[in-house]
């Protein structure tokens, strides 16, 4: 999964001068927040794997491995229309200039994205539900800016009663071969009809077996519901990310918007088997509201992550080899017999995914051996990595800390094309100040 919104929220706290709270933190948000320069997929499949392993920064006697797909980028001349619904929420507690001033602004910037076959349904919720335009050209941009700019904040918050009229708007807009999506812009108060995050997650999927998608956009931090929010992109095939400045807009909006609208590949799954032989413990960092059951990896019907065109996705485990004496676990008593013992491997990565429309899934495996030079990708994912284990718990990182961390990250800000990385560098100095 490739949802952004906890280091946007994390990048918030600190701004204003406080930690943020150890779960809000999910680190594999705060590692896949950045563009990542992996090596592209071969024509005809849709992205890559590359797998490495290298000493761990904060422990030498163990080692990262670091997974890293990169999706393939299709020419935007091939990308089919798009049928967009904003689902806005303008209840009282919007009334604030982080909140709906800022969407307005985002979402005028991401119509310079459309093309003229693409089309653009406004939908409005408070008290109550209620479309704002109907179904238009994004071409006729005078049109569209003229309804958004009408949307005013007042009132309660009725999430279900807009979810249920955008999917419906939806629904008139569909074609084959068309790309439908809900875009939910919210401070993520809901107060009114559905507020149970489980309820929200059956309800949204209950309705991305119809191909429309859901995407969730979280503004202004006061009421924002980060559990809600993450429930429901994730059950509705789409991704979360907060917006608390024009930047992120432009990031969110422009930048990756083709990732986030245009899947290339559905119910992505991972499974990494570990050569015991080799390995003796293992831990993944991060993705702990995103585990499968073992028994879910060759089940087509269990829903999984989608990957969008041009996105990456990085995850990365910190194992203990066989022998090193920063094995934490004692040593089973029974443990496997495995062919494997003389073998190098030090794992096994397999992938499923089913291309966008099919029911059956592909695999794809590679092998993990040895140890490598880590490259500057691999050096500033592992530098994020520690610092979200930093903020949220540094259990396994012994005396590593936010100098090491920002020590890492600078030596590997690579291009940084837009300034990414240098924001995390300020913001890992930010953080190591509020921590003292």
């Amino acid at each position: 999964d490739v949802d952004t919104a906890s280091y946007s929220v994390v990048r918030s706290s600190l701004s204003r001068g406080q930690l943020p709270p150890a779960n809000a933190v999910r680190i594999e948000e705060m590692v896949n927040y950045f563009p990542y320069a992996y090596p592209g997929p071969d024509a005809g499949t849709p992205f890559r794997t590359t797998v490495s392993s290298f000493e761990t920064p904060w422990n030498p006697d163990t080692q990262l491995v670091h997974i890293a797909l990169q999706g393939q980028m299709p020419a935007l001349d091939d990308r089919p229309p798009l049928n967009l619904v904003f689902l806005i929420d303008t209840s009282g507690s919007m009334n604030e200039p982080e909140k709906l001033p800022l969407l307005k602004q985002s979402f005028r910037i991401m119509l310079d994205q459309l093309r003229p076959e693409d089309q653009v349904a406004i939908v409005e919720y408070a008290g109550s539900a209620g479309q704002v335009l109907a179904p238009t050209a994004a071409s006729d941009r005078t049109t569209i800016l003229q309804a958004l700019q009408s949307l005013g904040a007042g009132g309660s918050t009725n999430g279900q009663g807009g979810l249920e009229q955008a999917y419906a708007v939806a629904d008139t807009m569909a074609a084959d071969g068309e790309v439908s999506r809900v875009i939910l812009a919210t401070d993520g108060d809901f107060n009114v009809g559905i507020n149970n995050p489980d309820a929200l997650k059956d309800f949204i999927a209950d309705k991305r077996d119809t191909g429309t998608y859901l995407s969730v956009l979280g503004f202004g931090r006061g009421n924002l519901d980060d559990a809600t929010m993450q429930a429901l992109a994730q059950n509705g095939n789409g991704t979360a990310a907060f917006i608390d400045t024009l930047s992120e807009a432009q990031k969110v909006l422009v930048d990756q918007l083709s990732g986030a609208l245009f899947p290339i590949a559905g119910d992505v799954k991972v499974q990494v088997e570990f050569n015991p032989a080799q390995v003796a413990e293992y831990r993944l960092i991060g993705y702990e509201t995103r585990a499968l059951n073992r028994e879910d990896f060759n089940n087509d019907r269990v829903d999984a992550g989608e990957l969008g065109a041009g996105h990456t996705v990085t995850a990365i485990y910190e194992i203990t080899p066989v022998g090193s004496p920063a094995q934490l676990s004692d040593p089973l008593r029974y443990a496997p017999n495995t062919v494997a013992a003389t073998s190098d491997e030090i794992g096994f990565v397999k992938l499923r995914y089913k291309a966008p429309g099919e029911d059956t899934s592909q695999l794809i495996e590679t092998a993990i051996t040895g140890t490598s030079i880590p490259d500057t990708e691999a050096n500033f994912a592992a530098a994020i990595a520690g610092f979200g284990q930093l903020l949220r718990d540094d259990t396994y990182l012994g005396d590593w800390g936010y100098a090491d961390a920002i020590a890492l990250a600078n030596a590997n800000r690579g291009d940084d094309n837009f300034g990414y990385r240098t924001e995390a560098v300020q913001l890992m100095r930010l953080a190591q100040s509020l921590s003292e």
